[in-house]
């Protein structure tokens, strides 16, 4: 089994879920920190997720994301808002939400953390505010 070299805390704020992530940047630790979120769903459903995502290291390659979005579908995402926040830069984030759009999970991606609380909250964002 691989080394968890991450740590994730949350938080329940007016009915959403907020998740902090910090630790190495690999596949496995995204997938493992997605799991996490997961378990975290299925006990408190919230109406919305918000990830603070301070992960350090390589970012993840596009095919990566792809993996990722895959091994999530289908499983409790879906009919959620979700705002994946990376203050330190977005690299290849966007494609992360182009696959998860596809899959059918509301899942955007931010730099800005005011930005990512107005969408969840209202729906509005840098170009319709």
């Amino acid at each position: 089994m691989e080394q968890k070299d991450y740590s994730i805390a949350f938080a329940r704020l007016n009915g959403g879920l907020s998740a902090t992530v910090r630790g190495e940047r690999t596949l496995g630790n995204t997938v493992a920190y997605w799991e996490r979120i997961l378990e975290q769903i299925r006990e408190q459903r919230p109406r919305w997720v918000y990830l603070c995502d301070l992960l350090s290291g390589d970012e993840l390659a596009i095919s990566e994301w792809r993996a990722l979005v895959e091994t999530m579908k289908g499983r409790g995402l879906e009919g959620l808002r979700i705002a994946h926040v990376k203050p330190n830069g977005m690299d290849h984030l966007e494609y992360c939400e182009i696959f998860a759009r596809e899959a059918g999970i509301d899942a955007r991606a931010f730099s800005d953390a005011g930005v990512a609380d107005r969408w969840l909250r209202y729906g509005v964002d840098e170009e319709s505010a």
